[in-house]
């Protein structure tokens, strides 16, 4: 083969190679461009998710951390707290004086008795809450608890704590934690 027809096969083939060298630049400036088109999509879909985060489930009130539902059926004390832990809740259990008023205030349970997580169930005049702690703080009505008729379980009423029935079939108020929300 003649000098001349190496040397112009020689070019082509460096030409061809700086084709494909200047295609794999233009190809990874793509690639980068696609992806900070990608990251701002991202950004932009976190942003709209957090918009959306709700820390409670549907029909569930949020106040200082915590998620409640205040049942609209009526039923037992026992029936109320299984229907609480059915939904990975429990009966209410009133820590705070801030707690106790938001519970008071809403208009669904107005005038209605409605069932909260204390009872003396296991030994009378030990009242417990169903997580197993003591009661501290309490906001018993004035001349409660007074066991009439071997009242075991407690109520909120309008302007406290009554110690009642616990086979009457109430309203009743399930508590869990709140879910965080993520931050943007």
């Amino acid at each position: 083969m003649p000098l001349s027809r190496v040397q112009q096969s020689l070019q082509r083939e460096a030409g061809g190679r700086r084709r494909s060298l200047s295609a794999v630049a233009v190809s990874q400036e793509q690639i980068r461009a696609d992806l900070a088109t990608l990251r701002q999509q991202l950004a932009w879909m976190n942003a709209s998710l957090v918009s959306l985060c709700r820390p409670c489930p549907w029909h569930w009130e949020l106040f200082q951390g915590s998620c409640y539902l205040f049942s609209r059926s009526q039923r037992t004390w026992e029936s109320s707290v299984s229907a609480c832990e059915d939904m990975s809740a429990q009966l209410v259990v009133v820590n705070t004086a801030d707690e106790q008023k938001f519970l008071q205030s809403w208009e669904i349970r107005n005038e209605k008795r409605t069932w909260i997580g204390l009872s003396d169930r296991h030994t009378e005049g030990s009242w417990q809450w169903v997580d197993g702690t003591p009661v501290g703080l309490s906001f018993w009505k004035q001349g409660e608890p007074n066991n009439h008729g071997d009242e075991d379980c407690v109520e909120l009423y309008n302007d406290g704590w009554n110690d009642s029935l616990c086979h009457l079939e109430k309203a009743w108020i399930c508590e869990m934690p709140s879910s965080p929300c993520p931050v943007p």
